[in-house]
């Protein structure tokens, strides 16, 4: 018998990253590690600046530029939203991104209305909005985002040889790849190499 190993998983995600970017593994490593040491130090500055405002922000404000801060910010959404259909209609990827951004500000529009017209007569308006409008508009374009990533995924997925499903978005490393067995100890064959089913993932 010959002793065999499969290519370690850490191993395979590294060796696709720097394909993808260009790069050696060690360098994605070095990448990857400051990405989610700014991701960390920015959770951490938010979360005291949260605790700061809740302590020290006055319950009523005034502003001077209150139509420039909305009309830009619909200008904004405007802008997404049609960039949106867009990419739609030209069957782009970057709608993907587009719907997952125009979702995100249709979201905050609900929000920042609601909580601002809270203890008014106004409120009921923003909430008929957000309920008929705003909130139904962002989970379908939501939706649809994750539809098109699945859908690109399962085609990917299946021109890899790998078996079954993909699994869930969650489950589903950045980078994989189908790396072969490499024989650590051969004796008197060579070993096959490993089918789809010994495909890794980090």
């Amino acid at each position: 018998m010959h002793t065999a190993t499969k290519t370690p998983i850490h191993s395979g995600f590294l060796l696709d990253a720097a394909r993808e970017l260009g790069s050696n593994p060690q360098r994605v490593r070095r990448l990857r590690s400051r990405l989610l040491t700014v991701l960390v130090a920015c959770c951490t500055g938010l979360g005291a600046w949260i605790v700061y405002l809740a302590i020290s922000m006055p319950t009523g404000y005034r502003s001077k530029a209150w139509s420039a801060a909305w009309v830009g910010f619909d200008i904004l959404l405007l802008l997404s939203l049609t960039g949106t259909i867009v990419a739609a209609m030209l069957r782009r990827q970057i709608v993907v991104v587009l719907a997952v951004f125009t979702a995100t500000l249709l979201l905050c529009d609900a929000w920042f209305d609601i909580v601002l017209d809270w203890g008014t007569s106004d409120v009921w308006g923003s909430l008929a909005s957000a309920a008929f409008a705003e909130v139904p508009l962002a989970l379908f374009l939501l939706h649809r985002a994750r539809k098109l990533v699945r859908v690109a995924i399962r085609r990917r997925w299946h021109e890899l040889g790998l078996p079954g499903e993909p699994p869930a978005l969650y489950r589903i490393p950045l980078f994989y790849s189908i790396e072969p067995t490499v024989p650590t100890v051969p004796d008197t064959a060579v070993p096959d190499m490993a089918g789809p089913e010994a495909a890794v993932s980090e």
